[in-house]
């Protein structure tokens, strides 16, 4: 008998007992099956943490747990962080970063249990911390790709993925009118500066969606850090009669709210009125610390108060929402929108409110949205086999985006594991159309930017049904192919759980705005590269 080599296993976990209770069948089989897997190839998994038998779970759920467990830990085995839920990075970070051995991020490829998600945010967080770190994904870790890469990263210590769809920005061609135009547009950015209001930083363990000011700054945006307390005050004295009015106005949109009589599991109305108060919060206080885009954090403290923020954050991203008024009369930020970033990811309300402005500029519609990229399979799309991707989030998807519009529009209960005091999410189907898409991350101490075209399609509605129902189908769905980049490619280089998303025209128009965005992005200190099928 052979000794087998040593490798060391750990899981980062949710904050919340309840998510970590649910997300953990999903845990006990992805290790089982990795377990195999390595067993095949001469290790012996060591587990560096215990099932835990009174939380009922096996995740690391909190930073301190996380640096005791990794303190009892042989800092030179290679360790792999296997990740079947939604995960906070924090949890992990701190051992990870003073790690000497070779790190993994693994996920299993499935949509219900969000892995793939806490993965690439982690990742993200990876990649903005300056630890060196491979990452992997397969269904069962038994098909070929898979098997391929482990051998690579054992053998070596890291896995070198197919990056041939990545361009840097110096290497496309760029005309002289959308240089003159992205100079433009740079230079009033700049000089008019602008103004990021941040109910409370770090959600959800978010590393990478926080933005040091010393970054943020050099854009000309700064930081107004706002309380969530302030908004929970502010929401008490809105008057029930305001409230009642944006609620009369969605359903004169043709907005659904599927409102039912027990809070604790269903959607009520009193839920849906509790959120239109914070609808109008939010914009009083942005109307008072004259900012420009807001995040709110919500999951952590807030979520203990009031219902969840997410219908609120889709109407702020919508150039057509309800009328909302100071205490003097004065309409708020008319005839516009107030792009809010989900989750206060910074990165991704730096992208929202560039790009906002910009597309102004070009005339196309400007609501734009973050997603998660929760999961994907292939589609036949025209008679022709596509990857489409499931992006979804739970808020910040405007109304604009979906087929119909409002009428297209619909408010469901979001998930009691998540949100206890209930609220509904503002749900629709994203329209067929052209896209650019972004991510905007830290790396080497500075601002980067991953950005293609992308499009996307419609599918049937059973099938549009079995994505939702294979992911979380209470929240707003996006369809998307992006050419020119395989499912592979696009996991092994993007840093973060978190895409940005906005429509064009055509696929001209796309093309155009997206090489504009390009340049106003580099032009702005952002270092840019172009990925996928670009002309």
């Amino acid at each position: 008998m052979y000794e087998r080599k040593k490798i060391l296993v750990v899981s980062s976990g949710d904050l919340r007992l309840d998510a970590n209770q649910v997300g953990w069948k999903f845990q006990e089989k992805m290790e089982q099956q990795l377990e195999t897997t390595l067993h095949e190839f001469g290790y012996q998994v060591l587990r560096a943490h215990s099932y835990n038998s009174t939380k009922q779970h096996g995740f690391i759920d909190s930073q301190k747990m996380g640096m005791e467990v990794f303190k009892t830990l042989d800092s030179t085995l290679p360790i792999i962080v296997a990740e079947s839920v939604w995960q906070y990075s924090h949890h992990v970070l701190p051992g990870l970063m003073t790690h000497k051995g070779p790190i993994l991020t693994l996920a299993n490829w499935e949509g219900m249990s969000s892995g793939l998600v806490g993965m690439l945010n982690l990742n993200g967080s990876l990649t903005k911390a300056e630890v060196s770190y491979s990452t992997l994904w397969s269904k069962d870790f038994q098909d070929d790709f898979f098997k391929e890469k482990l051998a690579q990263w054992l053998n070596t210590g890291e896995i070198q993925h197919d990056d041939s769809h990545v361009q840097y920005y110096d290497a496309i061609e760029i005309s002289d009118s959308i240089r003159i135009s992205s100079d433009n547009f740079t230079q009033e950015f700049l000089k008019s500066k602008a103004i990021m209001g941040v109910f409370d930083e770090g959600c959800m363990g978010m590393f990478n969606a926080i933005v040091p000011d010393k970054l943020l700054n050099k854009l000309g945006i700064f930081k107004e850090r706002l309380s969530q307390s302030a908004l929970y005050a502010e929401m008490l004295s809105v008057g029930q009669s305001e409230a009642q009015s944006v609620l009369s106005w969605l359903l004169e949109k043709g907005m659904k709210f599927n409102w039912g009589s027990n809070p604790t599991i269903e959607l009520t109305k009193e839920q849906t009125l509790e959120q239109c108060s914070m609808y109008i919060a939010a914009l009083r206080i942005s109307s008072q610390y004259g900012c420009d885009t807001i995040g709110i954090q919500y999951q952590q403290g807030l979520k203990d108060l009031v219902t969840a923020s997410d219908l609120a954050e889709g109407l702020l991203n919508n150039m057509d929402r309800p009328p909302v008024f100071d205490t003097a009369g004065k309409e708020l930020y008319p005839k516009s929108l107030l792009p809010h970033f989900n989750e206060v990811d910074e990165c991704a309300g730096i992208d929202a409110l560039i790009t906002t402005k910009l597309w102004l500029t070009l005339g196309l519609n400007p609501e734009t949205t973050l997603h998660d990229i929760r999961w994907g399979e292939e589609y036949l799309i025209n008679g022709k086999p596509e990857f489409v991707w499931v992006f979804l989030i739970s808020g910040a998807a405007p109304p604009a985006h979906f087929i119909g519009g409002y009428t297209g529009a619909s408010s469901e209960r979001q998930p009691p594991m998540y949100f206890k005091k209930g609220g509904g999410s503002l749900k629709g189907i994203s329209k067929p159309g052209h896209i650019v898409w972004s991510r905007i991350y830290i790396e080497n101490d500075q601002l980067s930017c991953d950005l293609g075209i992308g499009e996307v399609v419609a599918l049937p509605e059973e099938e549009t049904q079995r994505r939702w129902d294979n992911t979380t189908s209470s929240w707003p769905i996006m369809h998307a192919v992006l050419p020119g980049i395989s499912k592979n490619q696009m996991m092994g280089r993007h840093k973060a759980n978190h895409i940005q998303v906005v429509y064009a025209d055509s696929l001209e128009s796309a093309n155009s705005a997206a090489k504009l965005k390009a340049t106003v992005f580099n032009s702005l200190g952002i270092k840019t590269f172009i990925c996928g099928d670009f002309k």
